[in-house]
């Protein structure tokens, strides 16, 4: 079972087969993942304990235990625990390639850079077309 260890808590592959995976992802106190896209996935989001604020373009929300939320394909998007315990949910991924490098980031708490590529991405979905 694949487990990863990042600044903001953990995660855990619970499942995974062609189209989908499943994670449990545990995020501390306090601590946010990227504000962040993907290009290739959808992300359906379920808080099993704590309390979940979610940015998903240009809505925030709070979502509790056993309320969920929906990423679709391409939107910006950020996960974080405003509360005093461990937030944890489950992710389930859908989309043709679910690979952990199909990240996009436009904002990082912990100063993880992107490479140039990626960089070049960003300020593509970034800039309105004209």
């Amino acid at each position: 079972m694949e487990r990863g260890e990042r600044p903001w808590g953990t995660y855990t592959v619970l499942d995974e087969h062609n189209g989908y995976k499943i994670k449990r992802i545990e995020v501390l106190p306090g601590q946010r993942l990227s504000l962040q896209m993907h290009h290739h996935r959808s992300e359906h989001w379920i808080v099993v304990s704590g309390t979940a604020k979610v940015t998903c373009g240009e809505t925030v929300k709070i979502i509790n235990i056993n309320e969920s939320t929906f990423i679709p394909i391409g939107s910006t998007h950020r996960l974080e625990n405003p509360g005093v315990i461990p937030l944890v949910i489950i992710e389930v991924q859908s989309g043709e390639y679910l690979g952990e490098d199909d990240i996009v980031r436009f904002q990082d708490d912990y100063h993880r850079v992107e490479s140039p590529g990626a960089e070049s991405a960003v300020e593509a979905v970034v800039e309105p077309v004209v």
